[in-house]
């Protein structure tokens, strides 16, 4: 085990460690960076639960719109310029193909996320796509590396998604996000974006791990601990995500430039917030993601956000969908200009 302060390291390279600054000087001063400036978001919606293992993810951007997110952003005096929603695309079984289900929809589905992210951009819009399954991202990666290279990614999740066919048998592609980003598991997912493999091991930071949730195989923790990630567990990142997230910022921002957050709502205990497609306990807090948040999203170096996993047909009433919007608008009001 690490000792407490320390974020994993790929094998072979130092460990990062947190600094020891306080919190509130490492957000101002990344606040500072953004007085005088105006970025405007592109709302994206993906409802989409083709990489899922049940119907409800496809669900998310229905219920962050009825929840009030755009109000409330531009309430909150953010600048937001609404860019839909894709086509609805639900979970359904795929029996012929057990250990890599639906293939063609969600490479389909990806694809129209890269284009949708790649317009945002070429806009001059900073993408905040609501999803949708975990395979999304993969779309929005494609996109992104189009137009930056070194892209970063900090993937704020409670699983590494380093699954592939040949080690799972539910065939789930939204475990295998990742292991395909890297070049692993089928061709149509793998070869999506520009370039082989879409991202650089190095250029990612898994940031939330929650390895003791049960969600993740040996094959699975084999790969990752042979991967060159940087990462931090929730155990590392207990009581400190603030400061911790600034450490991981500092950390990717000397190999890749710009950033993208991925943020999938199981990073949060499931006994805080339920609706998820996989539930993990044991993870963050709340208020301790939503601290975390605050630090990537206020960063200059971030430029696009995805959020994904949400199942609305686990929230009913729409009370953890309010619970978001009103923890994401929160953490947003860091985009926009600060009222004179």
């Amino acid at each position: 085990m690490m000792p407490m302060g320390w974020v994993s390291s790929p094998t072979g390279r130092p460990p990062v460690r947190f600094t020891a600054r306080g919190e509130r000087g490492l957000v101002g001063r990344m606040r500072s960076r953004h007085e005088g400036t105006t970025a405007t978001l592109g709302i994206i919606g993906v409802p989409s639960s083709a990489g899922g293992r049940r119907t409800g993810q496809d669900r998310g951007p229905a219920a962050f719109r009825q929840a009030g997110l755009l109000a409330q952003l531009r309430a909150a005096g953010v600048d937001v310029e609404d860019r839909g929603d894709l086509q609805e695309v639900r979970y359904a079984p795929d029996p012929d193909h057990p250990r890599q289900q639906n293939v063609p929809r969600v490479r389909s589905v990806a694809l129209a996320v890269a284009d949708a992210v790649e317009r945002a951009l070429e806009s001059g819009l900073r993408p905040l796509v609501l999803g949708g399954d975990c395979t999304i991202t993969l779309g929005v990666l494609t996109g992104m590396v189009r137009r930056f290279p070194r892209l970063g990614l900090i993937y704020f999740d409670g699983d590494a998604d380093l699954k592939t066919p040949a080690d799972t048998v539910s065939g789930i592609l939204d475990g295998m996000g990742m292991a395909h980003a890297f070049g692993h598991g089928v061709d149509e997912l793998s070869r999506l974006g520009p370039r082989y493999p879409l991202l650089k091991p190095e250029h990612v930071f898994f940031y939330g791990l929650n390895p003791q949730a049960g969600w993740m195989g040996e094959v699975e923790r084999q790969r990752l601990e042979a991967t060159a990630v940087l990462r931090a567990t929730v155990d590392d990142l207990r009581g400190r995500t603030a400061v911790a997230a600034q450490a991981a910022l500092q950390a990717l921002q000397e190999r890749a430039s710009p950033l993208l957050l991925h943020f999938d709502v199981d990073v949060i205990d499931c006994e805080e917030v339920p609706a998820v497609d996989v539930p993990h306990r044991g993870g963050l807090g709340f208020a301790d993601v939503v601290e975390a948040l605050r630090v990537f999203v206020t960063s200059p170096s971030v430029t696009g956000v995805v959020i994904t996993e949400f199942n609305a047909e686990l929230d009913p009433e729409g009370d953890f969908a309010r619970r978001l919007v009103m923890a994401l608008v929160d953490v947003l009001r860091g985009f926009a200009k600060s009222p004179s």
